[in-house]
């Protein structure tokens, strides 16, 4: 039986934590005197503990089997540091303050996953089903921090983004642990099936997706206030695009079964490189904007979906709470931390327009990586189990 309600519940909150935090803390830390490159430098330290942290965890959780009880302690541990934010504005201790928060609060999201994937077992295509309310966590929290921020001020959203976090770890004490089934055949050495020529194309495109999307991330909010749009605008815009997020995991599961995996992913990387040359370049039209984040759901949501159903199939289930972990490591984390530096320097450099144009190319590279690495896999995304290495 799927806890359906219990892990959609725990999505919601720690999506909306995502909502509240991501879109609004760059605002803040602009609001206290800290440039482009700083604000680069301290908003990168996220995605560089997502690099190092998740493998670790995760192969701690596959040892343990306890997945949903370290998802609660760790981000439990991440709210208390969080709260650190609250008490200082130097430069030095806001980069300390992110690296010891995301150290443990990148340890559940891929474990959650691995939770989630293993209560579904043979109905992995409903996975969309289960994820879109973190994808509806995001927009009430995106569109009620722009709210709250029109009476109050900006640092507001550090209280908010902790009571989020706390909710999430409590939550997490009701998800309960799946069951390792006994598997029908030797999944071989984890190492090897990693060097898999299919598996090493996914998990460099979802680095290169992670490196377009930091210019998003970490400046998108701040490009459209330049471009004269107020906090309620850029509050929609956020929200639309999650929107279609939505949209997207609800569709998934025809597509995926209609599908061929080089294809959904190709497609994703192709609208991924439109989406920000728009972003880039013609930001003064809103119907252009509205476009542009609609264009979210393909290069978040259909992306994120297919590669993590994709590695699901491919792997034993006494390995995925690793290679979820594998996978949120080098491509939200590594591609976060190199993305950050990118778009810090080249913000500063060359300005907006260059920075989401450098977005877009590396998307194309993703593009090319999908399609002569994943050539393989031009059927339907059929259940193949682990990766037979020997």
């Amino acid at each position: 039986m799927l806890p359906y309600w219990r892990l959609s519940t725990w999505y919601f909150l720690y999506f909306g934590f995502v909502g509240c935090f991501l879109p609004y803390f760059s605002l803040h830390l602009n609001s206290i005197g800290l440039d482009a490159w700083h604000i680069g430098v301290v908003m990168a330290a996220m995605p560089m503990m997502r690099l190092l942290a998740p493998a670790f965890w995760g192969a701690i959780a596959d040892r343990l089997g306890k997945k949903a009880v370290l998802v609660r302690n760790s981000m439990l541990v991440s709210a208390l540091a969080f709260s650190g934010f609250l008490l200082t504005n130097n430069f030095i201790a806001l980069v300390a303050i992110m690296l010891v928060m995301s150290m443990f609060w990148s340890a559940s999201l891929p474990l959650v996953e691995a939770l989630t994937l293993g209560h579904l077992r043979n109905a992995t295509e409903r996975y969309g089903s289960v994820r879109l309310w973190g994808s509806v966590g995001f927009i009430v929290a995106v569109q009620g921090s722009g709210l709250l921020l029109g009476w109050l001020p900006l640092d507001a959203i550090l209280w908010v983004s902790l009571g989020l976090l706390l909710a999430a770890s409590a939550s997490a004490a009701y998800i309960p642990d799946t069951e390792i089934l006994p598997y029908h055949r030797d999944a071989g050495p984890l190492s090897k099936a990693l060097l898999q020529p299919k598996v090493v194309a996914l998990l460099l495109a979802g680095f290169l997706m992670s490196v377009a999307h930091s210019p998003l991330y970490t400046f998108y909010s701040m490009h459209l206030v330049g471009h004269g749009y107020g906090k309620g605008s850029v509050g929609a815009l956020w929200s639309l695009g999650v929107i279609a997020e939505i949209g997207v995991f609800a569709w998934m599961p025809k597509l995926m079964a209609s599908g061929s995996l080089r294809k959904i992913l190709a497609a994703c990387f192709l609208l991924a490189a439109l989406r920000f040359a728009l972003i880039g370049w013609l930001m003064d039209s809103p119907l252009i904007a509205v476009f542009a984040q609609l264009l979210h759901g393909a290069s978040f949501g259909a992306h994120h979906a297919a590669s993590i159903t994709a590695l699901n199939k491919w792997f034993s289930p006494r390995q995925q709470g690793t290679v979820q972990s594998l996978f949120g490591s080098i491509s939200y984390g590594a591609g976060g931390v190199f993305g950050g530096v990118f778009s810090g320097y080249s913000w500063d450099a060359y300005g907006a327009s260059i920075t989401y144009s450098g977005a877009a190319l590396f998307a194309l590279l993703g593009l090319l990586l999908i399609w002569f690495g994943v050539s393989g896999e031009d059927g339907q995304l059929e259940r193949s189990g682990a990766i037979d290495v020997r």
